[in-house]
């Protein structure tokens, strides 16, 4: 009941989602104002983006339970040790942490924007998740590939073997034959097993052409990630706080996420303060933004791999 209940709400926003885009890009290209400002940016992602991580604590004392563990804290010393991890790492390898980032990521949202369309659970369905998420990474580069690179330089990237790299897959064409292949795993997604609510998978992925075809990288990704991934997340994780009322369910979300996101904004503002320098704060924001996320984003799908393994072995 839970599961056909997210199904059918996601189609809905994946199909409101999809008209509302429409309509903005049209305006916004008619008013010529592709480009919402980094700092808008940065607040949405703190805002409406991270809470959907905000009940990793909540998580996490589930983690513990299993483990025969009754002290929170020992939770959070281990998230926060791996996020800082994260960053120390990206700080010394740059390029090779960024790679693998961007790689995790697209299994992220390629996993967390279809799997409660599918029942299935093999290598090839989480293959066909690496590649569906790809496309949030692979269309930057293939609408915006300069303002993507731009981007990159901004987050102390300066190994020129990685930039080479990145020009060999332009010159190549491999970036539309990686385009084309996330094209072909959301096809294999949908006609896994027919159901009309699939079609969320179809809005999902035209959204994300659009977005990035009209704007600019930065701008394309925080409507998608703020819009459209974490809002859909964060509804789950209101369905699971009461199946009986998604509004009460919404309230207790709310509820439930605002200390660490509070916690979150806190932070990042501190951070942005140490790293701001008044003739470079957009560089500042890019690095907080996609820095910050990296070091969130590891820890987050650590806690949700080992709570799913381990509650799947204790039922």
């Amino acid at each position: 009941m839970t599961n056909q209940l997210i199904k059918k709400i996601n189609l809905k926003h994946s199909f409101i989602f999809f008209l509302l885009i429409n309509l903005f890009s049209v305006v916004m290209f008619k008013l010529n104002c592709l480009n919402i400002s980094s700092a808008i940016c940065l607040f949405l992602i703190l805002t409406i983006g991270v809470s959907h991580g905000a009940l990793d604590n909540i998580k996490g004392k589930k983690l513990l339970k299993i483990f025969n563990f009754e002290r929170i804290y020992i939770f959070y010393i281990i998230y926060i040790f791996i996020a800082v991890c994260v960053i120390i790492i990206w700080s010394l390898l740059p390029a090779t942490t960024l790679l693998v980032f961007l790689i995790v990521a697209a299994f992220h949202f390629g996993k967390e924007d279809t799997q409660f369309l599918i029942n299935k659970k093999s290598y090839l369905i989480q293959l066909l998740y690496l590649l569906k998420g790809l496309l949030i990474i692979l269309a930057p580069l293939f609408f915006h590939f300069d303002d993507t690179v731009k981007i990159f330089k901004s987050l102390i990237v300066v190994n020129e073997n990685f930039y080479l790299f990145l020009e060999f897959l332009e010159e190549k064409k491999i970036i539309e034959i990686s385009i084309i292949l996330s094209s072909l795993s959301s096809i294999f997604l949908f006609i896994d097993k027919f159901e009309l609510k699939k079609f969320t998978i179809f809005f999902d992925y035209f959204s994300i052409i659009i977005l990035n075809y009209y704007f600019t990288p930065l701008t394309a990704f925080t409507i998608y990630f703020c819009f459209l991934h974490s809002v859909r997340h964060s509804i789950s994780l209101a369905i699971d706080l009461d199946e009986s009322s998604l509004q009460n369910g919404i309230k207790l979300f709310i509820l439930k996420a605002l200390p660490l996101t509070l916690l979150t904004i806190f932070i990042s503002i501190i951070v942005l303060f140490l790293l701001n320098d008044v003739n470079y704060i957009d560089d500042a924001i890019l690095k907080l933004i996609f820095i910050g996320l990296a070091s969130l984003t590891f820890p987050h799908i650590l806690l949700e791999y080992f709570l799913e393994k381990n509650e799947k072995q204790t039922n």
